[in-house]
């Protein structure tokens, strides 16, 4: 059995190093680092599995219904029994994996390829979504510790008698962590939801503890020795020719040895890193890197069958419905009446413009843009009006005034991304402020689109991300008090992409990271909002439980008596309030409560005409009834001391009128009961409280949405008609007992209370309906189905199109 402190044992002892190619004098080292490794990851997941069960704990708080509370309990038990094994199984995998590296058998890790964006129709739902996972920590450890990596790499290929090392084959790098953390929970079905959290957590933990990590192996290694002056620099790549895509200079890292007497040295390629001399060699493919030339992506079999889910698939169809409809009329709208941008050239032109000359038009643009981007950002940036713009440039500073035009497939990106941003412009679910925010991202996104195919094929384009991101937040806060604080940022973060963005993508992972972390704070303010507002739900709805009991307890306890006004009152407003106190304060089965319901029994019975046996018996419970109403009115605290003495003399009254046969004396007897407390402490749900009228007709159709309804998880999404006016609003709570459905605005405020029955009734009437989940799709990816719609209509494909807002 494993220990949080301590890794196991591998499953095999290891080999001699001499019998792999180590040589000797490397051998105490290698072992060093070994250990080094494997204490520090045995560390880091105790810390994993040390957080899980509040973690789980405190989602069971958060859960949307019962099924999914018992999932958290289940599994925090599942989990704290299956931790040895997960962390045998995870420290095995890494040992092995170090033994594999020395014995030149480890392969690269495949969590790149497990999402190829053309390969996603072949990944099931659940692997794919663990694949996410692994690939979005892989990923920011990459780009956050290049640096060590690299040196690390090369230093380990030193050790390794030379042998370099192949993408992803550090044994000790990212993806073969992270990979081995899945293949340890691959043998515990455990649900997609608490893999999920494992796997956050092992972000939080694990991955994100690497840095140290790696600088510690490179100073063992240094101090060992090996690459003692082994440097990371940036150098840019020497310009390339033109190319029919555009690809900016980017900078390249390099690694380079000072030493002298040392005769390795790493240089700077086109492809990446290349080492010559006794070291060994790697590339390192760069953000964003554009596809290789040749590479088209294959439309769908059929172009008149709805949007393939198949991103790649999805952007060859777009392509071959782009080129069919400039081929039937170059000058015929687009999605938001725009012109393509082909019909902007003259119609004598005959060559095309090189990728330097369209991405020296698209930086001038960016450089105007720049200059005054305070300003512009206050009135939207038309798409029709940057295709001229973008034709006057290249126009301008053509060598062949009106002689040259754009290539068919730039000329296609353009009107795609174009396409994108009118999509954007006429969003109903952005306010317009943040759709004038976001539309003057369209000249940097431009050169995004055209330096780099995959901002269409792959969702996790650290560009693509950034706008989904903005217009998510948009969507979410940008409508409510924190508009202000949100559009700033958003202005702030158009800003530095258009003065900063020179073909380097890492911007965006930068930004993306700033800019989540300040919607992070603005949905916790939200969701500590509607937190505030479930609890005061919840405190109500069990006031008006407790109310319900009582009102029961006060019926059976005048059901079949004729009372006079006086004591029927007094039940029914007074000591209504005094059961529902004592059942907040203790329980339904408590001796007090059933003392409280015996005191109303006995008061209803007290007003009816007894028999001689029955009077004597009253006169002998008198004075303990008298007592128990006088403790119940002194737990209102709404009486004073005469009041008390009052009415209880005006109920001692009544009941001598009765038992006299003096009905109408009993009459007479009018006491002044205070307002209810239990009013005041219900505030707006007071409505609520009134008595449900059983007797209300409720249609089969009605019937239906209750079961509908019933079944509706907390986030649930609807939209209210009030005259002119749509509200959309979010199903935060509803009560088991009650049936009361309470909704929230986006800021998390309480909106409203609805029981039911009214919800149903609204949903009938076509007043109130649950917004459809495809409004929660991702913008880009919205925009893309909306776009190869519209280019069906346009090519006669289909006779219909949404814009699939």
């Amino acid at each position: 059995m494993s220990s949080p402190d301590t890794p196991p044992t591998p499953p095999r002892s290891i080999p001699g190093l001499a019998s792999r190619g180590i040589q000797p004098r490397f051998s105490e080292l290698v072992q060093d680092c070994r250990k080094l490794v494997m204490n520090r990851l045995a560390e880091h997941l105790a810390g994993v599995f040390g957080q899980v069960d509040d973690t789980l704990f405190e989602c069971a708080e958060k859960a949307e219904n019962n099924r999914l509370q018992t999932l958290f309990f289940d599994s925090m038990r599942e989990v704290r029994k299956l931790r040895p094994q997960i962390e045998r199984s995870y420290h095995q995998q890494i040992a092995q994996n170090f033994s594999d590296f020395l014995d030149g058998k480890l392969k690269a890790a495949a969590v790149p390829s497990a999402l190829d964006a053309e390969q996603l129709s072949l990944v099931q739902n659940e692997d794919y979504e663990e694949s996410l996972q692994i690939t979005n920590m892989v990923s920011r450890v990459k780009a956050r510790c290049a640096r060590p990596l690299y040196t690390l790499e090369q230093r380990l290929a030193l050790l390794n008698n030379g042998h370099k090392l192949v993408e992803d084959s550090n044994p000790f790098g990212p993806p073969a962590i992270a990979s081995a953390f899945r293949q340890a929970l691959a043998a515990h079905p455990l649900p997609l939801r608490i893999k999920i959290i494992l796997y956050t957590l092992f972000d939080k933990h694990v991955m994100q503890s690497l840095d140290p990590l790696y600088d510690a192996l490179n100073q063992r290694l240094i101090d060992a020795g090996i690459l003692p002056n082994l440097k990371y620099n940036a150098q840019r790549n020497a310009p390339s020719a033109p190319s029919s895509s555009i690809g900016t200079q980017q900078p390249l890292p390099t690694v380079v040895s000072e030493s002298a007497g040392n005769p390795a040295r790493v240089q700077t390629s086109q492809g990446g890193i290349t080492q010559t001399g006794s070291s060994p060699s790697t590339s390192a493919s760069q953000p964003g890197q554009a596809p290789a030339a040749g590479h088209a992506p294959a439309a769908p079999s059929d172009l008149n069958s709805p949007p393939p889910q198949d991103p790649g698939q999805l952007f060859g169809g777009l392509a071959a419905l782009l080129s069919e409809h400039r081929e039937r009329n170059v000058d015929a709208p687009l999605l938001g009446g725009t012109r393509s941008i082909a019909s902007f050239a003259p119609r004598t032109a005959t060559s095309t413009y090189s990728a330097n000359e369209l991405l020296g038009a698209l930086n001038r643009l960016q450089q105007q843009s720049a200059h005054d981007i305070s300003q512009r950002l206050h009135r939207p940036q038309a798409v029709e009006g940057l295709k001229a713009d973008l034709q006057d440039q290249l126009e301008a500073y053509s060598q062949l005034p009106g002689q040259q035009k754009l290539s068919d497939q730039e000329a296609d990106v353009i009107d795609l991304v174009g396409m994108l941003f009118d999509f954007i412009l006429d969003d109903d679910n952005l306010p317009d402020a943040c759709k004038t925010a976001l539309s003057h991202l369209h000249t940097p996104y431009l050169k995004v689109a055209l330096q780099d195919k995959a901002l269409f094929t792959q969702h996790h384009h650290p560009a693509r991300r950034l706008l989904n991101s903005m217009a998510q937040a948009g969507v979410l806060y940008g409508s409510e008090g924190d508009e202000r604080g949100l559009l700033a940022k958003m202005h702030w973060v158009v800003e530095r992409v258009i003065h900063g963005f020179a073909g380097d993508l890492l911007l965006f992972d930068s930004l993306l990271d700033e800019f989540n972390e300040f919607v992070a704070t603005l949905q916790h303010k939200v969701e500590l909002r509607e937190r505030r507002a479930v609890e005061a739900a919840k405190g109500r709805d069990k006031l008006l439980g407790a109310r319900q009991l009582a009102v029961d307890a006060i019926n059976q306890a005048l059901k079949g008596r004729e009372l006079p006004a006086i004591i029927r009152n007094f039940l029914e407003l007074t000591w209504t309030d005094v059961l529902v106190f004592v059942l907040l304060r203790h329980s339904e089965r408590s001796s007090e409560w059933q003392r409280a319901c015996e005191v109303a029994e006995q008061l209803a019975w007290s007003g009816t005409v007894l028999d001689d046996a029955g009077r004597s018996r009253l006169q002998g419970l008198r004075v303990g009834l008298l007592d128990e109403l006088r403790k119940g009115l002194e737990l209102l605290g709404g009486y004073h001391e005469d009041g008390i003495r009052r009415l209880l003399q005006d109920i001692v009254a009544c009941q001598h009128a009765v038992q006299a046969k003096q009905p109408q004396l009993a009459a007479k007897l009018k006491a002044s009961l205070p307002e209810s407390p239990l009013g005041a402490m219900l505030g707006e749900d007071a409505a609520l409280a009134a008595p449900m009228q059983s007797s209300e007709v409720v249609s089969a159709r009605a019937q239906a949405l209750i079961k509908e309804l019933q079944k509706l998880e907390f986030g649930t999404w609807f939209e209210f008609v009030q005259g002119e006016e749509t509200r959309t609003l979010k199903l935060s709570w509803f009560s088991p007992t009650t049936h009361n459905y309470m909704f929230v605005d986006h800021s998390g405020q309480r909106v409203a209370i609805k029981p039911i029955k009214q919800l149903a009734s609204e949903m009938e009437q076509g007043r109130a309906r649950i917004v459809p989940t495809e409004r929660d799709s991702p913008l880009v990816d919205r925009a893309l189905h909306a776009i190869y719609r519209v280019l069906q209509r346009f090519t006669g494909r289909a006779n219909e199109v949404g814009q699939g807002a």
